[in-house]
């Protein structure tokens, strides 16, 4: 049966929506079709559901980098690489303390139905390596040109920022003019990124999922060195 979702207007104050439910495909893509994600409170409890107002996204004309991670970018070594690792950029994320958050959300639930979804062609990753070894990345949804972050990882300073900038090269250059961050924290408003209303962020989602654009077509090359990457953003 179709998943039906309370209007996004009926959320909480905290961006609350609804508690229950599966990490099935059907019931992800309706979500994100509507403005909605999960986000597991506890281990235990119910799955959550959140429409947040505002609501955090990263516009690719503020996307800017600051003198001393372009300085870094320069020098660097490190190699991106598209889609060839998912389940660990995933479990990276679920591994990784944040200083905002008291615990990981991304539990066996998460894990599992965005590796489904990934295999279904509706999640992406960008892992970064150093050599052989992956040394952070980031993964989120893609169905369209809608295109989320959903979280990232560093084991090494400035890896995820590396795979976030090289996320933010790929969206520019297909046109596609924001990423869905859900949050502002610290690291994504240094880079640009800002607060909307639910009412814009819903506009700005419906022009963008309604467009056709397939993940391959989206991240159709298959590594790029992160020493590049400085040329790739300030290209028009």
């Amino acid at each position: 049966m179709p998943v039906v979702f309370p209007p996004v207007e009926s959320a909480s104050p905290e961006g609350l929506l609804a508690i229950g439910g599966q990490l099935d495909e059907q019931t992800l893509l309706s979500a994100y079709s509507q403005g909605i994600f999960p986000w597991p409170i506890s281990f235990d409890s119910p799955m959550t559901w959140f429409s947040p107002d505002p609501r955090g996204v990263l516009y690719t004309d503020d996307f800017h980098l600051q003198k001393s991670f372009k300085k870094f970018l320069k020098n660097s070594n490190w190699t991106l690489r598209l889609n060839d690792s998912f389940e660990q950029v995933i479990l990276g994320c679920a591994n990784t303390s944040r200083k905002h958050e008291k615990g990981t959300w991304i539990d066996q639930r998460i894990i599992e139905g965005f590796t489904n979804l990934f295999n279904l062609g509706f999640a992406y990753s960008i892992g970064v390596f150093e050599g052989e070894d992956l040394i952070g990345g980031l993964y989120g949804v893609q169905i369209g040109r809608f295109v989320s972050g959903e979280s990232m990882f560093h084991l090494k300073s400035n890896a995820s920022k590396v795979a976030l900038s090289g996320l933010m090269y790929f969206l520019k250059k297909h046109k596609i003019n924001f990423l869905d961050t859900q949050m502002v924290t610290p690291i994504i408003e240094n880079l640009g990124g800002q607060n909307i209303s639910r009412e814009v962020y819903l506009k700005e989602l419906s022009k963008n999922i309604s467009t056709e654009l397939s993940r391959e077509e989206l991240f159709h090359q298959s590594f790029v060195e992160s020493n590049q990457l400085l040329h790739l953003l300030d290209s028009p």
